[in-house]
């Protein structure tokens, strides 16, 4: 079989851009009781499409990241450049790579001064440092009066809102989203080894593990050789894939179980289990040696050689990289496909979803005109820009016929729609599911429905009143750093999971008790905050 070289990248990977990048009280130091400094703006009747202002020499200045893809500059790309037009605001764009950018501009932050209009920020500011050290305007007044579009994201997320007020009731920041049940990360398997082995798709963990072990024996890719790799995925993935087998959401550390009770999943009974179930695999070599260090490079080169035949990742992966490797890849059927997530040995059977905000954007205390800015940032989250985000400009990559929208060939042409600016960092943008049904497979957006019931919502992301904020500041940097070192010891074997319960007791040293007193408190806040 010949398959096409790695690498190939998708329209998609824009499209649903991974925002990948932490006292006293919240009243934001600066201002006036919490209120938002008046403008020097005349009045200005906004109604939640541009233009956002009838000042025709209107200006802003906003610091956020540049594109993923090094070749492409947002402040002149043809989305981005639209929405300013749109808006009426010439902006004085300060890009960054998103790779360098917390390095970059937390200096910057530290500082406090000279900042622009308006900042994207390098983390959700869950302990309020940058709130509580005045950096940036309370919005709620600006909310009331000017938030037209962010009213509507409140009214159908609640969610949203519940997580972006503080506790003493004020709101800062404007989010960007994420898709937060589709298109997740999932189990992948090659449909055409299975076939060739006579094997179903697992549904539980035993089934995956005996899959494993066949491709391993049973020369899956027919070449003669004991090549296989049974399973590849970067080291980032692993908690994600294998934790809700065992009821854990390792990935995002917390969970809240039926009844509310708030656990770190790495301070759990059902962890031991977990890591007896990786110890195994790396045991067989069905998990192997270089799991730690495998780069998603090596996973795309592995399945373009046909060498591996189980991943974990992102879902669109499967239509838009994996099968396509395959030069006799036909978009009616998969080669490389996600499947339902793995039962585990007491029946947990889920994958993790995302919370929705995936970045914020804050108006400094230097803006001169916060109510412009306010507008600009609100006009940037209707449903008129979002269009733009994902679908990017009718008749050049889309068309739209009786409200139905349709990529054109240039819609489908990577190279083209990233350096247009499709889904751009550098503004409060908001996936769309429809969008993404539009350009996979047939059977990968029909998949997607199927996998979105299976979808469990993380722990979600609330700010900490300054007491958890100080216990979780000074005990969770010692906590993620021994928990990573023993997890790495446990798996591998350089540790006997005999070692286990003096683990917890370390942890429990470490006031890891402490640290979930203070995310229940934050989820009890969070519930009542929904009522």
């Amino acid at each position: 079989m010949k398959v096409k070289g790695a690498g190939r990248k998708s329209v998609i990977a824009a499209i649903l851009a991974i925002s990948l990048a932490g006292c006293s009280g919240g009243t934001g130091a600066g201002t006036d009781a919490g209120k938002t400094p008046e403008s020097t703006e005349k009045a200005f009747n906004y109604t939640g499409a541009g233009p956002v202002t009838d000042q025709p020499d209107a200006k802003l200045s906003v610091l956020a990241t540049n594109a993923w893809t090094t070749n492409v500059d947002l402040s002149t790309a043809a989305i981005v450049k639209k929405i300013e037009s749109n808006a009426g605001v010439k902006v004085d764009w300060d890009l960054i790579p998103p790779q360098n950018y917390a390095d970059a501009v937390n200096p910057r932050l530290a500082a406090g001064t000279g900042l622009p209009d308006i900042v994207y920020l390098p983390d959700q500011d869950q302990l309020m440092k940058y709130i509580n050290s005045g950096l940036f305007i309370p919005i709620n007044d600006l909310v009331e009066k000017y938030g037209v579009n962010l009213k509507k994201i409140y009214e159908k997320s609640p969610s949203v809102k519940a997580s972006l007020t503080t506790p003493d009731g004020k709101m800062y920041y404007v989010p960007q989203q994420t898709l937060t049940r589709n298109y997740m990360p999932v189990f992948m398997v090659n449909e055409r080894w299975l076939k060739k082995l006579g094997l179903s798709e697992p549904t539980t963990l035993d089934e995956f593990t005996a899959m494993l072990r066949k491709f391993k024996t049973d020369d899956p890719n027919g070449n003669g050789k004991a090549d296989e790799i049974p399973l590849s995925m970067e080291s980032k993935f692993i908690p994600m894939a294998f934790g809700p087998a065992f009821g854990l959401d390792l990935s995002n550390n917390f969970y809240a179980d039926d009844q509310g009770k708030v656990h770190f999943s790495y301070y759990e009974p059902a962890y031991k289990e977990y890591l007896t179930y990786l110890n195994g695999l790396y045991k067989e070599g069905l998990l192997g040696v270089d799991y730690a260090s495998t780069t998603s490079d090596q996973v795309t080169s592995r399945i373009s050689q046909d060498v591996t035949g189980a991943t974990f990742n992102f879902s669109w992966y499967m239509s838009m990289v994996y099968s396509p490797l395959f030069k006799d890849y036909k978009p009616e059927e998969p080669i490389i496909k996600g499947i339902l997530p793995l039962k585990g040995p007491h029946g947990d059977q889920f994958y993790i979803g995302r919370t929705p905000v995936s970045g914020i954007f804050g108006i400094s205390k230097d803006s001169k005109n916060p109510e412009l800015a306010f507008r600009f940032l609100d006009y940037a989250v209707s449903d008129e820009a979002q269009t733009y985000y994902t679908w990017g400009i009718k008749d050049d990559t889309y068309t739209e016929e009786n409200g139905v929208k349709k990529f054109t060939d240039k819609g489908k042409d990577n190279e083209y729609i990233q350096k247009l600016g499709i889904g751009p960092v550098n503004l409060p943008n908001i996936q769309s599911t429809d969008s993404a049904d539009s350009i996979v497979a047939p059977w990968h957006a029909k998949l997607d429905k199927e996998l979105e019931k299976y979808v469990r919502e993380p722990f979600p992301f609330v700010y900490a009143l300054p007491d958890e904020a100080s216990v979780e500041s000074m005990s969770m940097p010692d906590i993620t750093t021994y928990v990573e070192e023993m997890n790495f010891k446990f798996i591998s074997g350089d540790a006997s999971l005999d070692q286990f319960d003096k683990y917890i007791e370390t942890l429990k040293s470490m006031n890891v008790e402490q640290v979930i007193a203070g995310r229940q408190a934050q989820y009890d806040r969070y519930k009542a905050a929904q009522k």
